[in-house]
């Protein structure tokens, strides 16, 4: 693998939107942190009229967006080269500068919502205000949960110990878990998922007990983890006067409670059609049943094409036509000449792929880009999706609300991908290319819709559980995992002792309630962008004021404004009905 250094400039992406230099960075974190020290200038101020308010929120806007600049290149300096020590040195120095602030700064919102809401409603009103008029509006439906000055700073004290269990298990689980080796090849995270896809079934069979019996062995440590994640999770949910975990994980997006638990029920609706896909895959694989291993094999094997960058960027100009001409114009010269991605694997650089942009500089893109690999090609488009609702956003945004929410960021991202599928499969040349395009959307839907919704009622089961006093122990867990196991994939297939471990290697449970946004987003993505590509000027110009909107709307409304009402299950049963329309097409191409 080559180092960092060994990177043509033109397949890197180019920070200096953020910061042009080193020198230029540690000249403006210290600025910053001569703007953090005045963090408790504005103590006892805020009630004294407009002026001090207006002031104190001139303030927060500049140091934020400060920190957000100087906090990005340090962090995707260090994420495209870990390995460099003064990588390590400025982000660490940033997160304890900030850290430091956040502590000082606590006072800030318990003092505000101290004040008479109907008093800064009225300040509001003065034209002055006008950027902060959602930002407050957002900020004063908090009130009920924001506790006295005192209060809320020991929460700011306990932050540094909270996340403890997740940063323990994603050491463990990154660094000390050590899987062996499989026919003399390191058995890792990323090798795992490509031994999963090998045709030889003793392969997978060999990597999937070999990487097991490394969560095995440290079974009851990560419960341990977990158990006190979920407590975690349910300490701030009561302090802040929380009803459930769930609730308070849902408040900031304004999700009601009911938007997760039907998502869910629609899920199990869709069994039938779930099982059947399994039932396709057993034949396709020639087996009887199915075992866990073979979970993750293409429905269609043997069938490859080789695609430069480029080439992948010639094709994602074509699949997102639809969008207009300033959308494809803007997200080309992104992924081209303004060298918004950082294409290639190096030493140091972190795996897999994300979109991280802010209200400063562009919407960077982290890949690491295979020309064998399709899948290179879709992530490309959908971190794209990602940048360009960035790019949307900020331009239609104050800083202050310009930034939109996890649940709004996955459709952005999978209306892309839903794109790019519908292209390549009116450019299919036979129908062995659309039978494998159709099989990947159909494996693409089952780890996005399906499995997320079966992640995410495990995550509910056990913070009940834990709520309800229950005992969440290590049994506990399997026990409850096997059986959604056994409910998801039902009777095509055979587990073995320790599938129901898989469970305890979920990076996102430490993160709670996070993982039905991948459900909910993908659902909501296939009716947009059937919508879209149904429509004309007006649907996509419905869903380009989705994009725009930013966070000046809370997802569902941001959403109803795109064509789709999430507070209904309506979304996720037609998602449910579009899987099962691909299958039968699947089926009848292959003759099953």
């Amino acid at each position: 693998m080559i180092a960092r250094s060994e990177q043509k400039s033109e397949n890197t992406w180019d920070l200096s939107g953020l910061v042009k230099t080193p020198a230029e960075w540690d000249k403006g974190m210290k600025k910053l942190s001569g703007l953090f020290r005045k963090a408790g200038k504005f103590r006892g101020t805020l009630s004294g009229g407009p002026d001090q308010l207006y002031e104190a929120l001139s303030y927060y806007k500049t140091v934020s967006m400060e920190a957000e600049r100087i906090g990005n290149w340090a962090y995707l300096m260090y994420e495209a080269d870990s390995t460099d020590p003064e990588n390590m040195r400025r982000l660490a120095a940033y997160e304890a500068e900030a850290s430091a602030f956040s502590e000082a700064f606590s006072y800030f919102t318990p003092e505000l919502l101290s004040i008479d809401t109907e008093m800064v409603k009225q300040w509001m009103k003065e034209p002055r205000f006008k950027e902060y008029r959602i930002w407050m509006k957002k900020t004063l439906r908090e009130k009920e949960h924001v506790l006295s000055e005192k209060e809320e700073r020991i929460m700011s004290l306990f932050s540094p110990v909270s996340g403890s269990a997740q940063k323990a298990f994603m050491d463990l689980n990154n660094a000390d878990l050590d899987f062996g080796e499989v026919d003399g090849s390191k058995l890792t995270h990323s090798t795992y998922a490509v031994f999963l896809r090998n045709e030889n079934e003793a392969v997978r069979e060999k990597a999937y007990r070999a990487y097991y019996k490394g969560y095995d062995s440290h079974k009851h440590t990560i419960a341990d983890l977990y158990a006190a994640s979920i407590n975690e999770d349910i300490f701030t949910s009561k302090a802040r006067g929380f009803s459930s975990s769930l609730e308070a994980a849902l408040f900031p997006d304004r999700i009601p409670v009911k938007v997760y638990t039907s998502l869910i029920s629609a899920v199990h609706d869709a069994f039938p059609v779930l099982h059947e896909y399994y039932r396709v895959k057993a034949r396709v694989l020639g087996k009887e049943k199915l075992r866990h291993w073979d979970c993750y094999m293409p429905m269609v094997s043997g069938y490859s094409s080789r695609r430069t960058y480029d080439e992948a960027v010639s094709i994602i100009e074509k699949a997102a036509a639809p969008l207009g001409e300033e959308y494809v114009r803007t997200l080309i010269k992104g992924l081209t000449e303004e060298r918004w991605v950082d294409r290639y694997e190096n030493k140091g650089k972190r795996s897999g792929a994300f979109s991280a942009g802010g209200y400063i500089g562009n919407p960077y893109i982290l890949t690491n880009f295979e020309e064998d690999v399709l899948d290179s090609v879709f992530t490309l488009i959908h971190e794209g999706g990602h940048s360009m609702h960035t790019w949307y956003s900020v331009r239609n945004n104050p800083y202050m609300n310009w930034s939109y929410s996890i649940f709004e960021a996955e459709v952005a991202s999978t209306f892309n991908e839903n794109l790019l599928t519908q292209y390549l499969l009116s450019s299919a040349s036979s129908d062995e290319e659309r039978a494998y395009i159709i099989g990947k959307n159909l494996d693409d839907e089952v780890a996005t819709l399906f499995r997320q919704t079966m992640f995410a009622e495990f995550e509910l089961i056990m913070h009940r559980k834990a709520e309800n006093r229950e005992a969440v122990t290590l049994d506990v867990m399997r026990s409850e995992y096997r059986k959604l196991l056994e409910a998801y994939f039902g009777p095509m297939m055979e587990f073995e002792d320790v599938s129901d471990l898989e469970g305890l290697r979920i990076p996102h449970f430490y993160n709670a309630f996070y993982c039905y946004k991948y459900a909910t987003g993908i659902s909501a993505s296939i009716a947009l962008s059937e919508r879209v590509l149904s429509g004309g000027d007006k649907e996509r110009n419905d869903y380009l004021s989705f994009l725009k909107s930013g966070g000046s709307r809370y997802p569902i409304q941001a959403l109803k404004l795109a064509g789709v009402d999430m507070s209904t299950p309506e979304p996720v049963k037609a998602a449910a009905e579009h899987f099962g329309k691909l299958l039968d097409e699947f089926k009848r191409i292959r003759g099953l």
